[in-house]
């Protein structure tokens, strides 16, 4: 009797434990590698259909992982785009949160609880690398550059970092390495405004014979602090030898990202390594030119999947690629004229970047925010896949907060919602709807069947980006996506049932804390 009596109770025991378990899955801490490309469209790569362009790492890495054909960015330009990833919150809720200038002041502020300081706080190595965008020191335009910045992205959780203050098309043109400027030379102090160019500092507008590595498209302002040849948005004093060359940034971005892992390769690390090479001014090195056959915009796509190839390379060299999440997408969607003359839509040769989508970077069309995605992580992603489960980026903070078991303070990642069995492609479906927001704050709502874009007043068309269509207009915009993907036909009159849904959807959003 005893002897059934412990069985009962060692069967029980092992049932409480399975039930504990099925409560509490066990904490797994795989490496998570993040790269996240600029202005790189959902039709770019050639695994979502591209033309006149080989991305063989890129393509490689889909067969091993998983392709996403219907997963969004939070918004369609950079700044509130990388914001609500790195913060699990739509960037509209908050009215600083614009595309920054190069001198902005922080806009992720030190004490907001973000992606970087959720794998910190489990154990992890963190670090950024590349584009940031995101602000740098307290103030905007109040920055010594000449000394340590008072706050950087080491006080949102990243323990290393090597970054672009903004993108490459807007001053200071320089590496910041833990809140350092890279190189800095005593001999050529650094000043930058965006408010009036320095006394007797030449600028592109006024002596054009010092832009000779890349044209400015005339009247649109890349024509004040000229660097590298290439005529700059702001005003720039000094840099000497710190001064980027343009086409070096690629290699610096990735070789420091490949020294974090070498580094780091006994512990988990997490990875944010944002690249610059398809925004602006666009100028890869010599080795990717004419690899292409669509000029400067389709060899930095090449450069692009050099960086890919690289880190899957390292990955593999260090027996870590079965234990890392690597995960390729991009910041919002394509723009092809965008500032300079670099034949980018002569040279385009049938190549479509949205992919047979309707839209472009700024707008409020599918376009503007819907972008390729890859994920791979082997055993736990089945390779060769393609899901068309709706996701959004801001969910990356909930999901990996869940895979961790981590504990989020009360407050952080308010959008952040945790489908991480849609992005390991376990669950097909994902979100019931995605938020997009346009470059003048524009709201839409994407479900599986229809977009709704609320109405909203601006230009159809942004003088800066030739050829881009912006989606506004003063009336609600609804398709139906399942009998019009590329958005021809507005049936908002048709549906007005719809329309009060969707609205409604939005009304809510807006009111969520």
């Amino acid at each position: 009797m005893a002897l059934h009596a412990g069985k009962i109770m060692a069967a029980g025991g092992a049932l409480a434990a399975m039930a504990c378990a099925r409560e509490k899955p066990a904490r797994i801490f795989p490496n998570v590698v993040i790269i996240l490309a600029d202005d790189l469209g959902y039709g770019d790569l050639g695994c979502y259909g591209a033309r006149n362009v080989n991305t063989p790492n890129v393509d490689a890495l889909a067969q091993q992982g998983m392709r996403f054909t219907h997963a969004y960015a939070t918004a369609s330009v950079s700044t509130p785009s990388r914001y609500s990833l790195l913060t699990g919150e739509y960037a509209w809720r908050r009215p600083d949160t614009d595309i920054a200038r190069g001198d902005a002041g922080m806009i992720i502020r030190p004490g907001q609880y973000t992606l970087a300081d959720l794998f910190k706080n489990e154990g992890y190595a963190t670090a950024v690398f590349g584009k940031w965008h995101l602000g740098l020191g307290a103030d905007t335009g109040k920055q010594d550059w000449n000394a340590p910045l008072p706050s950087g992205p080491g006080d949102i959780g990243f323990d290393e970092s090597y970054i672009m203050a903004a993108t490459g098309d807007r001053v200071p043109c320089v590496f910041i390495r833990n809140g350092r400027v890279v190189s800095w030379d005593p001999e050529a102090p650094i000043e930058v405004s965006y408010d009036e160019p320095f006394p007797g500092e030449p600028l592109g507008m006024d002596h054009p014979e010092l832009i000779y590595n890349l044209l400015p498209t005339p009247g649109l302002g890349h024509n004040q602090t000229v660097v590298n040849g290439i005529g700059r948005i702001g005003y720039m004093k000094g840099g000497g030898r710190a001064l980027w060359k343009d086409e070096d940034i690629a290699d610096s971005i990735t070789v420091h990202a490949l020294n974090f892992i070498r580094k780091n390769k006994n512990r988990p690390f997490f990875i944010y390594l944002a690249t610059n090479d398809i925004h602006v001014p666009r100028f890869p090195h010599q080795r990717f030119r004419g690899e292409s056959g669509m000029g400067l915009r389709g060899d930095a796509i090449v450069e692009f999947d050099w960086t890919v190839g690289a880190v899957m390379d390292e990955l593999e060299a260090l027996g870590l690629a079965g234990d890392t999440i690597l995960i390729v997408t991009s910041d919002n969607g394509p723009v092809i004229e965008d500032g300079y003359q670099d034949m980018a839509g002569e040279l385009l040769g049938g190549h479509d970047p949205a992919g047979g989508i309707r839209g472009n970077k700024y707008g409020a069309y599918e376009a503007g925010t819907r972008v390729p995605l890859l994920v791979r992580w082997p055993g736990h992603v089945a390779p060769g896949g393609r899901s068309d489960a709706l996701l959004s980026q801001i969910d990356l903070f909930a999901g990996f907060a869940s895979m961790l078991g981590a504990r989020v303070p009360d407050g952080a990642a308010p959008d952040s919602r945790n489908y991480l069995d849609a992005w390991l492609g376990e669950n097909p479906v994902g979100r019931e709807y995605v938020v997009e927001q346009a470059h003048n704050r524009t709201l839409s709502v994407r479900t599986a069947g229809w977009k709704y874009i609320e109405p909203s007043r601006g230009p159809e068309e942004y003088d800066w980006a030739p050829g881009s269509e912006t989606g506004y207009r003063p009336h609600p915009q609804l398709f139906n996506l399942a009998e019009d993907p590329q958005e021809q036909h507005n049936v908002a009159s048709d549906y007005p049932e719809m329309v009060a849904r969707l609205q409604e959807v939005l009304t809510k959003e807006r009111t969520l804390r």
